[in-house]
């Protein structure tokens, strides 16, 4: 049997690894949530987008912040603005239903088709946001206070779950995903993404900026090294721009699109780039 067939698919936007592709579609058939790490611009965040468009289901993100709790993904009871429609008279203050919001994962469990489900840089969040959506991860239910309901999924969502290594996440946690790490693309990977990006590219200056990527990367003391979203921009910019494919190695313009730091400038200006 093959776990692929009928699968997740890299899509004209999003070109992934066969070790990636398996690993989405492990998960499915698994029925547990994909966690991806991998450096920032690796495409962790566009992967749920992309998995979304190949197996033709709606996405719904939930973007997490270090202030989020499990609570805020479930649902929210509105007492406020019961409290604001009781003092004006509004009829249907008796029905508390009416003033529960459910959250991002309320909303992919009632909704009415599969969907995937993002819970974008689950890191961010304290230490105790992950455990404390085991139940509702495992069970794919939660239970409402408010109304005494139960909220139980429609259809089970596939669930990415994607983290840049900031906290380290529990072991229970853990347990209970699916587990994929995006190695930071080769060249010939790297050349398949970055065409995505554009219609028509400069053969010439694809190379040389991608010859100079690589070099920064490969430096030692760089301390942010250049993402694959800032290479597609500098790449952009330099199209845009006119820029002669001879001029990139020799005065690296637009440089700004790929390095960040004051530091990484003066080291990246120190780099010999004639042999590369």
């Amino acid at each position: 049997m093959d776990i692929n067939a009928g699968g997740f698919k890299s899509t004209d936007t999003y070109i992934a690894s066969t070790e990636l592709m398996s690993a989405v579609n492990v998960a499915r058939a698994l029925e547990k949530p994909l966690l991806i790490k991998g450096e920032p611009g690796t495409g962790k965040t566009m992967l749920a987008k992309a998995i979304a468009q190949s197996l033709n289901m709606p996405l719904i993100s939930w973007n997490i912040k270090s202030t989020t709790k499990a609570q805020d993904g479930l649902y929210m009871y509105d007492t406020i603005q019961r409290l604001y429609d009781g003092q004006f008279g509004e009829e249907g203050v008796d029905d508390i239903s009416r003033y529960i919001k459910l959250g991002k994962l309320g909303e992919a469990f009632s909704s009415d088709e599969q969907v995937v489900l993002l819970i974008d840089e689950i890191d961010k969040a304290d230490l105790e946001f992950p455990n404390d959506l085991l139940w509702e991860l495992d069970q794919m239910e939660f239970y409402i206070n408010e109304t005494k309901e139960t909220i139980k999924a429609k259809h089970r969502p596939v669930v990415i779950i994607t983290s840049n290594a900031e906290k380290e996440l529990p072991d229970a946690f853990l347990r209970r995903c699916v587990f994929h790490y995006i190695a930071f693309p080769d060249r010939e990977l790297m050349d398949e993404i970055v065409r995505t990006h554009f219609e028509k590219v400069d053969e010439h200056i694809l190379k040389e900026a991608m010859d100079v990527f690589y070099a920064i990367r490969e430096e030692k003391s760089v301390k942010k090294k250049p993402s694959t979203s800032e290479l597609i921009d500098w790449v952009n910019a330099l199209q845009l721009g006119g820029i002669s494919a001879d001029r990139i190695k020799a005065s690296l313009p637009f440089i700004g699109t790929v390095i960040k730091k004051d530091e990484d400038l003066e080291t990246v200006s120190h780099i010999n780039l004639s042999g590369v």
